[in-house]
């Protein structure tokens, strides 16, 4: 596999890594400059010339790896017999830098309820680089058809149509930022109770007034959530500095919010736990929500 399928096949495994670039070679060297090579946490796609050299730009690849690291750095090689190294001589006779441009994980975000809001929405979010999951029960409105423009942005979107959705929030990827707003408060109400019971997904936000969370609110109390796991609803959602109603507004102020959420530590855990390779948790199996409706 060569550097540029490893980068897309890390993008699509949502696995972190770092393309390793020789940018620039004086006199001689293993490899000309413009040789690349992907880094993974423990696989390697592609060369810079091997040896020392090699080995020092993998091991400092692996610790931008391990510590979330977003900003690219460079790296300075000696590859004279009198060079200190660590991996073994490499007696060349030049020098070399090498960039090391991190692959991070990118963020998610699941839309439940592509109506008016969740379209506008899904229009702001295609522009950013990440992960768009849009989810609706009606079949019309979980289909690219529904949204053609997302086809030219920067995001990759999984649409999902589906009866049943709260079975998917298992499935989602850790670091997941979830939006409820359906055009049923009973399945808000369903699909909040699922994802308080998923461990992986750190921001659940509902759309809505005050009066529909105090009674989804009640409900989810009935279905065996304490006062402390309600409280990990955000409602309602939005830069509350942006105000109005229609949905292109509302859209902007959800989107404020949603980006500086992914800019900050949510997108750091999200990375951190790709790169360990844990496991997605869902906590408590299935939904507790029966036939009951707010």
């Amino acid at each position: 596999m060569n550097w540029l399928d490893a980068a897309a096949r890390l993008r699509e495994l949502r696995r972190p890594g770092v393309l390793v670039t020789l940018v620039a070679v004086r006199g001689h060297a293993p490899r000309e400059a413009g040789a690349k090579m992907v880094v993974g946490v423990d696989q390697v796609w592609g060369s810079i010339g091997g040896g020392n050299l090699e080995a020092t730009a993998v091991a400092a690849a692996r610790e931008m790896i391990a510590t979330g690291a977003t900003t690219p750095r460079t790296l300075d090689q000696d590859l004279s017999d009198h060079a200190e190294t660590t991996y073994g001589r490499q007696c060349c006779g030049g020098t070399t830098t090498v960039l090391l441009d991190p692959l991070p994980v990118v963020g998610s975000v699941a839309i439940f309820g592509v109506g008016h809001v969740g379209q506008e929405i899904a229009r702001i979010l295609a522009r950013h680089e990440l992960d768009l999951h849009l989810i609706d029960a009606r079949e019309e409105y979980a289909t690219p058809a529904a949204i053609p423009e997302l086809a030219n942005g920067s995001a990759t979107v999984h649409w999902h149509h589906t009866p049943w959705p709260e079975p998917l929030l298992r499935e989602l990827p850790p670091g997941t930022l979830v939006l409820v707003m359906t055009h049923d408060h009973g399945e808000d109400a369903a699909i909040v109770d699922a994802a308080l019971r998923c461990s992986h997904l750190p921001f659940v936000g509902l759309i809505g007034s005050s009066a529909k969370w105090r009674r989804i609110e009640r409900v989810l109390r009935e279905w065996g959530h304490d006062e402390a796991t309600t409280a990990r609803v955000t409602t309602p959602i939005g830069d509350p500095r942006i105000t109005g109603k229609d949905p292109a507004t509302l859209a902007l102020s959800v989107c404020v919010d949603l980006i500086q959420r992914l800019a900050g530590g949510d997108l750091r855990d999200q990375l951190t736990t790709a790169a360990a390779g844990s496991a997605r948790s869902a906590g408590s199996a299935g939904s507790a929500r029966g036939e009951a409706r707010p």
